[in-house]
């Protein structure tokens, strides 16, 4: 007897490569928690430097830069978090931080965006925080940058714009766990795969859009991300 599919689910979300017709399939999305000092303080927290945490989005939360994303349901304060986003091109299990690097493809811009009101009463209660983090049209992202082309990760300015006016303003060392830190933490617990991606934190200046808002941000040496909130669906 053959076996027959029920139904057809759709295909993973793939991000374009800047300078290529090739396109980059996304696997996972892991997201690091509190990687700037700055940022944890904002949100009346403290960085315990010892142990890195993670939560996850689904890879259908993926939005390519440009798109205008509906105001999302269910909450009221709707947060962006811009990153530096790192793509896994090589898999690799328990790696070594000093050979962290030789598991990257490349690099992008994003943005977490957040449901923080769902997130705050989560984290009160001491649950999961998937309501707030993990919804459609919740992980925006630029092109990605070969990691030969981008260089060397160092004092890139990482910045975002809200309607014209800056929100957020740091550098990429102000990272709490640089990149190849994150890789071989990551990869004590999971087999890193090509196709995975890394939101590896936002600065401070966190804040809530509403419907009509435009927003504008970078890394140095990434192309920028752009996103439009339209109305609520």
């Amino acid at each position: 007897m053959t076996s027959v599919v029920l139904f057809d689910i759709p295909a993973p979300p793939t991000i374009a490569v800047q300078g290529t017709l090739t396109r980059f399939p996304v696997n996972r999305i892991f997201c690091v928690g509190r990687n700037y000092a700055e940022h944890a303080k904002e949100m009346g927290v403290e960085v315990d430097r010892e142990t890195p945490f993670y939560f996850l989005k689904s890879p259908h939360a993926i939005v390519e830069s440009g798109a205008t994303v509906a105001y999302p349901p269910g909450t009221a304060n709707y947060h962006y978090e811009m990153e530096f986003v790192v793509a896994v091109g090589q898999p690799g299990f328990k790696i070594d931080a000093a050979k962290a690097l030789d598991h990257v493809y490349g690099y992008a811009t994003g943005l977490d965006m957040t449901r923080r009101d769902l997130q705050l009463e989560a984290r009160a209660k001491g649950r999961p925080w998937d309501l707030g983090k993990d919804f459609e049209q919740s992980a925006v992202i630029s092109r990605i940058v070969r990691k030969e082309e981008f260089g060397e990760i160092g004092q890139q300015r990482i910045w975002l714009e809200v309607g014209g006016k800056t929100q957020q303003d740091a550098r990429l060392s102000d990272l709490v766990w640089k990149v190849p830190e994150l890789i071989s933490h990551l990869s004590q617990f999971y087999h890193l795969s090509p196709g995975d991606l890394i939101f590896t934190g936002t600065p401070a200046g966190v804040g809530a859009v509403v419907a009509g808002n435009g927003m504008r941000g970078a890394v140095d040496g990434l192309p920028e991300v752009l996103l439009t909130i339209g109305q609520p669906s």
